[in-house]
């Protein structure tokens, strides 16, 4: 009978031996190679190109990228730098022209050959005799209206739309020594009423003589640099379209009843301007810094009641200065315009101060009240003298403060019946059209270049 297989199996390949003894399947052997021949390598390049075919050869595509890269930046640094040399509009001479950008205005003549189109100026002597022709300024240049110093030309640069004047050289003095004398401004006061303020400050002159260093001729130049003397103004304030504005004004506090006139202040909406002692600020800074906190306007009345007018200048600008430091630290609030005592500020006090303040601003009423004459009189005398404008001075001292806390009361509410509105002094002065141009109580001290100035010498 013969055997059968219960399950497949397939038959096992007969195998034979290659040539260092390895076991090849038959029907597979290894092909001969022939020496020198080339061969595909199929397991390893037909395998790998159906799962993304890659060349194992050099990248022949390198170049052209590199190429590419290449022009980019060169049409980049191209753009560069025509961009930085590009040309812009100009107007030379009241003509069109062209400039390359951000050149300067001697690269500029140079580039368009324009120095030997004007005549150079001279070297003078001091006397004004010309000690070598040609030998000044090669030409002299003006830029949107302004001249361009002769240092500058080399650093001044034109970016586009400018105006160009170019034009002959001038004549430079040879190198001089010079003795200079100052003429300092004098000052005068015009006008009348409560307000004083610099209307034009002063600036000193110069007078030169000069001694040349290569002609050795000393000469007298004169004045070289006018003088302008100084003007302080006074005005009374007249508001615009004669609107009622009041102002009251309190002096000498802040004492033991400040606290009580700013209650009846604060109960009748209204403002008022104190001018502060610096003394009493010391003593009662409790009180100083009410006055600020209410809103109200704080000035000074220097450091202590005393007349300036009897003081030498060290001591008039140390109560000047003594006092905004008193009231400054009570208050919080520096003060810049000044009351002096007794509104006495003489010319002679200008000089010596008018630095340190904004204005100085006196009264046009005067309540009467430091004659303590009673309340109904002090307010009788304040409505029956009031104009669109006025200043009116009260007292806030110890002294008087009875008095005050009885008249402050009838003097706001007969006011106001009048059609009269109260507020502080810088708004007073704000409602006048000229004064708000000229009068700033905010600013303090001397402008560039002035100086204080000197009472003028009377005339024999």
């Amino acid at each position: 009978m013969p055997k059968r297989r219960t399950s497949y199996s397939s038959p096992r390949p007969t195998m034979r031996t290659g040539k260092r003894g390895y076991q090849l399947p038959q029907g597979r052997a290894r092909a001969r190679r022939r020496p020198g021949a080339t061969y595909l390598n199929h397991s390893q390049g037909f395998g790998r190109r159906r799962s993304g075919f890659r060349a194992s050869g050099p990248n022949t595509r390198k170049p052209y990228a590199y190429l590419a890269i290449g022009c980019a930046f060169l049409f980049f640094l191209a753009t560069v730098i025509w961009y930085l040399n590009r040309s812009v509009d100009i107007t030379y001479n009241g003509e069109p022209a062209s400039a390359r950008i951000n050149s300067t205005i001697a690269q500029f003549i140079e580039d368009n050959g324009l120095a030997e189109e004007y005549d150079s100026g001279n070297l003078l002597a001091v006397d004004d005799s010309v000690l070598e022709r040609g030998a000044g300024a090669r030409y002299t240049v003006t830029l949107n209206g302004e001249e361009v110093p002769a240092d500058a030309y080399e650093t001044t640069k034109l970016t586009g739309g400018e105006e160009l004047t170019v034009d002959d050289g001038a004549d430079v003095y040879e190198e001089h020594d010079v003795q200079a004398t100052d003429i300092m401004p004098t000052v005068t006061i015009d006008g009348t009423g409560a307000i004083q303020y610099v209307k034009t400050w002063g600036r000193p002159g110069r007078s030169e003589i000069w001694t040349g260093k290569v002609s050795g001729i000393t000469a007298d130049r004169g004045i070289v640099q006018e003088v302008v003397n100084c003007e302080i103004a006074q005005a009374s304030v007249f508001t615009e379209d004669s609107e009622k504005l009041v102002a009251l004004t309190f002096d000498e506090g802040p004492s033991s009843y400040t606290e009580q006139i700013l209650s009846i202040l604060t109960e009748k909406g209204v403002k008022a301007t104190f001018f502060l002692q610096g003394d009493a600020a010391e003593a009662n800074p409790a009180a100083a810094r009410a006055i600020a906190d209410a809103g109200c306007e704080i000035g000074s009345n220097t450091y202590s009641d005393t007349d300036l007018t009897g003081l030498s200048a060290d001591e008039v600008r140390s109560q000047i200065e003594r006092g905004a430091d008193a009231i400054e630290a009570a208050s919080g609030v520096r003060p810049t315009v000044l009351r002096a005592p007794y509104a006495s500020f003489s010319l002679e006090n200008w000089t010596q101060a008018m630095d340190l303040v904004s204005a100085v601003v006196s009264w046009n009423v005067d309540s009467g009240d430091w004659l303590v004459p009673g309340a109904d009189e002090v307010t009788d005398t304040v409505v029956g003298s009031v104009r669109a404008g006025s200043i009116v001075l009260l007292t806030d001292g110890d002294a008087t403060g009875e008095q005050t806390l009885e008249a402050l009361p009838q003097i706001i509410d007969r006011l106001q019946e009048e059609g009269f509105t109260l507020v502080t002094l810088s708004e007073l002065i704000k409602s006048d059209v000229d004064l708000r141009e000229e009068v700033d109580l905010t600013k303090v001290g001397m402008p560039e270049g002035a100086s204080l100035p000197v009472i003028p010498e009377e005339e024999e």
